[in-house]
């Protein structure tokens, strides 16, 4: 129980919160009701650091990006008309991507004058917005207290939710007196202490679901495992001579002889250099990866939910229940069996779960001639002639490879939405785990330059990649590098368009840009720039940003007719008609 009997502000009492569960980073913009909260860790001598981007969309991509790389939740904070619009991106990747974050926001309450033609007013009330209304459409969890210590208890409850079963985004609306008052010294109900509050215990799926898992990989001729972002949270940030997700994704994959795939989310899961990856599956993934998939009579599906893209948009012959048998290993129950009928459902943390198979390969003769052979043959998608084109403009192909030669184990990728993308899914091949990340649970554009900005905070060489398009929303998270001391670096495949939308129909109103000058824009912001037009130049234009003290931008001239779609659709996904995106 807390024992805290003299009085002290809520707000200072919150931040209390944030020390005690280790909350590295405050991402936000000051504002309303925040103020307080800003304001004491301002006036305290505190391990929580605030970063003030540009604005709440930049802040919430910053937050989530960083409940996505570590596996803890990074808190999201600012005024609620803010959070609510702006700040709804990164909330909204946290949702569908499952990853842990806390939203502290508030309503903008202004007392008596909330009922007559309010100004800013997000409680709900006739005549305001309802910040409770966007939030319940789009966080895991939210809470609107109404007393000081209901503001303590929900903010632990926030940071518990956030990571109890599937991660995801959990809100606190602070609201006049429950943030402003000081908080009772005797409280009843009275407040546990931060970390008893907040304590969660990882799931392992029954003996019975693992023992039948285990016999249908062990006597499987083409055993194939789908791995996706449930491994990546597993993992997340662990620091530990213990096994993690990773390495028993590995042991699993060696100890019944399978193959690995992964989903878009789950890319780099495993190293794409490993003897039995076989790169990514989906509509714009691995030709190669998505046969193997198709060819497997045992599925192990560990951590992915199997959207749309994942499954070529249900085509009938790429994943075929009544074929073969599936094994769907997922932390909520409720994803397990939820796109196709799995024959058993592993319920459990994903890093969890591989352990409890892993102890059950134990005396089972799991050997086929197949794997091996098999996922060599399917990373040869990994390349394609184009990767080593040195014609002009450049081929976004021959990018993805310049970038693959300079990541190294300390190096994060992290990848907007759009045509580069797919690219980079294809043919930038991960050589280490955890290495990188993607915007692909809603896919907003704008996300890759603030989660490589986040990359850089965690002591990792970031690299982000973007399309001119995607770029120019967020290119501001330059000047949030600055100001934190950090360099990542920007590469922007420059096609002067809205390349995907383009390529679908050139005709379309808004698909092309004027030409703008990032590189002045990265020296304007604090940083550095260079244009590249010329591949022979690439590697080395890269390799000195990466190298560089300052946040730098290389910007790539790339072929504009370099058909994305074209080359990348697997064969399932034309079954369905193409381009669903």
């Amino acid at each position: 129980m807390d024992d805290t009997h003299s009085t002290q502000t809520t707000a200072d009492r919150v931040v209390d919160t944030l020390e005690a569960l280790d909350v590295e980073y405050v991402f936000g913009y000051p504002g309303g009701r925040l103020i307080e909260v800003f304001e004491t860790i301002g006036h305290r001598d505190t391990d929580v650091t605030v970063v003030r981007p540009r604005d709440e969309r930049e802040a919430s991509v910053m937050a989530e990006a960083y409940g996505r790389m570590t596996g803890s939740p990074a808190v999201l904070a600012g005024q609620g008309p803010w959070i609510g619009s702006l700040g709804a991106i990164g909330q909204m990747e946290a949702r569908l991507g499952s990853s842990p974050m806390v939203v502290l926001t508030e309503a903008s309450e202004r007392g008596d004058y909330s009922t007559l033609a309010p100004y800013q007013q997000s409680r709900g009330d006739y005549g305001g917005l309802s910040l409770p209304k966007i939030l319940d459409g789009v966080t895991k969890e939210w809470w609107f207290p109404r007393t000081p210590p209901e503001t303590v208890r929900t903010v632990q409850l926030a940071f518990k939710h956030a990571t109890a079963g599937r991660n995801g985004p959990c809100a606190v609306i602070f609201d006049g007196s429950a943030i402003t008052d000081d908080l009772p010294g005797d409280v009843t109900p009275g407040l546990w202490d931060d970390e008893t509050q907040v304590r969660n215990w990882e799931s392992r799926p029954t003996d019975r679901d693992v023992e039948a898992a285990a016999d249908a990989l062990a006597s499987a001729d083409r055993p194939v495992i789908l791995a996706g972002n449930g491994v990546h949270a597993s993992a997340g940030g662990t620091e530990s001579d213990e096994p993690d997700a990773y390495d028993r994704l590995e042991a699993v994959a060696d100890a019944y002889d399978a193959v690995v795939a992964t989903s878009y989310l789950g890319k780099s899961t495993i190293a794409e250099t490993h003897e039995r990856a076989a790169g990514v599956i989906g509509s714009f993934g691995h030709e190669g990866a998505n046969r193997v998939v198709s060819e497997a009579d045992v599925l192990l599906v560990v951590g992915c939910r199997m959207n749309p893209m994942d499954t070529n948009w249900q085509a009938e012959s790429f994943i075929r229940p009544e074929e073969q048998t599936i094994i769907h290993a997922d932390v909520d129950s409720r994803n397990a069996g939820w796109v196709y009928p799995a024959d058993v459902g592993l319920i459990g943390d994903a890093g969890e779960t591989l352990g409890t198979l892993l102890e059950a390969s134990e005396g089972r003769d799991a050997e086929n001639d197949w794997a091996l052979e098999r996922a060599a043959e399917a990373r040869e998608d990994f390349h394609a002639p184009a990767c080593d084109d040195e014609s002009t403009p450049i081929k976004p192909q021959r990018v993805c490879k310049a970038i693959e030669a300079v990541v190294d184990e300390d190096t994060v990728v992290t990848a907007d939405s759009g045509n580069n993308r797919f690219w980079l899914l294809n043919y930038l091949k991960t050589e280490t785990t955890g290495s990188y990340y993607g915007s692909g649970g809603v896919g907003a554009m704008g996300w890759a330059a603030p989660a490589a900005v986040t990359g850089a905070l965690l002591g990792k060489d970031a690299i982000c990649v973007a399309g001119d398009g995607g770029f120019a929303m967020t290119m501001t998270a330059l000047e949030t590098a600055v100001d934190c001391d950090v360099a990542p670096t920007f590469v922007v495949l420059n096609d002067t368009s809205l390349g995907m939308v383009r390529q679908m129909d050139d005709a379309i109103p808004g698909a092309h840009f004027h030409d703008t000058d990032f590189v002045g824009v990265a020296k304007a912001l604090g940083g550095d720039g260079v244009r590249v037009t010329d591949p022979a130049t690439l590697e080395d234009a890269i390799a000195d940003a990466k190298a560089a003290s300052v946040p730098t931008v290389v910007d790539v001239r790339i072929d504009p007719d370099e058909e994305m779609a074209d080359q990348l659709s697997s064969s399932f996904y034309d079954e369905v008609g193409g381009l669903h995106e």
